[in-house]
């Protein structure tokens, strides 16, 4: 019980020192006591005595309970405060879009582009957010104008549209819009009746679930949706292979947050030889083939706690084939989560940093990379906390 008050302690004290910017030697002598006692508080080698715990609040200017309670969350970082505001005006009241630019073809190209862009750039999130809204319109107008001849191709457009939707607005912090798009989206694909899209479009509800900590409802999307695909999979078709695959892989995410690591292991199985048959396919832009597997496979040990295993896989592959930056930075994240279940700090930082290099705005805008940049700020050695705290600092995020 003293070594657990110890650490809870000791990381409060760090966490709001660092947090005010400053030192070691500075916080002790207002407190009274010598930077190697402080040192081993932080550590939680150490339990202070109520007095000097009273003084060290009074120094980090916080009430004696933030020492012993919970840890404030770091607040939600966003690429712009109006991005989110916008798609929803975009989605409820569309603005009056160009009537040079509605048409189906010309709407089809402008999707497609804005996804290349989502899944290439490193500065996705500023490009994208401000695309979007007019491509909504744009889109909408395309659908209600299109001839009985071009409709389908127009909802095609849709659903596409709102499957990239989906994503960036989860990625930008409007969890609450999701749900709504990818709803749209499947109602789209269904219009169509395009059974790719619509696989498509249930792939993305499951990742919504899955955002929503409903684990057991995106596996029954996941593994329904691949039972519609067997008559196209079983006739050869490798765009549906392709989604079968990608649903298998949420279908595995899906069972290790339920606790069933071997079910997780036994859907990777199931999805290797679509990879097999299908090569690097971006079917529905989900980056399905060969890289996309083994990716998920360091994903699904690190989530179960095998961070040993996870990151062996993770030296055999070459992340920088997978084609969405998606899947590459989160596999960065994977590796620096993994090394950290392990208490190395020090070799989460690289990957971090690789991360801040190849992606800055993913770094800056993911709470999983905030976990890991502010454990590495307080638990990891008083050069990795530095360091660790730098890095944050460059990508405007303050915990």
């Amino acid at each position: 019980m003293d070594d657990h008050l110890a650490r809870v302690v000791g990381e409060r004290i760090r966490f709001f020192r660092t947090d005010r910017h400053q030192t070691k030697a500075v916080v002790a002598g207002l407190t009274g006591i010598t930077p190697d006692y402080l040192y081993q508080i932080e550590r939680g080698l150490k339990v202070p005595t109520l007095p000097v715990l009273a003084q060290l609040a009074t120094v980090l200017r916080v009430d004696l309970a933030d020492l012993l309670g919970a840890l404030p969350a770091p607040a939600r970082q966003r690429p712009d405060g109006n991005a989110g505001d916008a798609i929803y005006r975009a989605l409820t009241n569309p603005p009056v879009p160009s009537p040079a630019s509605c048409g189906v073809e010309a709407v089809r190209r402008g999707v497609l582009d804005t996804w290349k862009v989502w899944q290439t750039s490193p500065r996705r999130y500023s490009a994208v957010t401000t695309r979007l809204p007019a491509l909504i319109a744009d889109t909408e107008r395309a659908l209600r104008t299109a001839d009985p001849e071009t409709s389908r191709a127009a909802y095609r457009s849709v659903a596409d549209l709102y499957c990239l939707l989906r994503t960036v607005t989860k990625r930008i912090g409007r969890e609450d819009l999701s749900l709504l798009v990818a709803d749209r989206a499947a109602r789209a694909a269904e219009a169509a009746d395009d059974p790719i899209r619509l696989a498509g479009a249930q792939w993305n509800l499951a990742q919504v679930l899955l955002a929503d900590k409903e684990a057991e409802g995106a596996e029954e999307v996941a593994m329904h949706a691949v039972d519609d695909l067997r008559p196209l999979t079983t006739n050869g078709d490798l765009d549906a292979a392709a989604l079968s695959g990608a649903l298998l892989l949420v279908g595995a995410v899906a069972a290790v947050r339920k606790g069933d690591a071997w079910a997780a292991r036994d859907r990777l199985r199931l999805a290797t030889p679509f990879a097999a048959k299908t090569g690097e396919r971006n079917t529905c832009w989900t980056a399905f083939g060969p890289t996309n597997v083994a990716l998920y496979a360091v994903s699904i040990e690190v989530e179960s706690g095998e961070a040993v295993e996870g990151l062996r896989l993770a030296e055999r592959i070459q992340h920088e084939r997978a084609p969405s930056i998606e899947r590459r930075v989160a596999f960065l994240l994977d590796q620096a989560k993994g090394y950290q279940q392990r208490r190395d700090y020090g070799r989460s930082l690289p990957l971090l940093r690789t991360t801040a290099r190849e992606a800055p705005e993913d770094l800056r805008y993911r709470p999983s990379a905030h976990r890991l940049l502010r454990a590495a700020i307080e638990r990891g050695r008083r050069s990795v906390s530095a360091e660790a705290s730098r890095l944050a600092r460059s990508i405007g995020v303050r915990f």
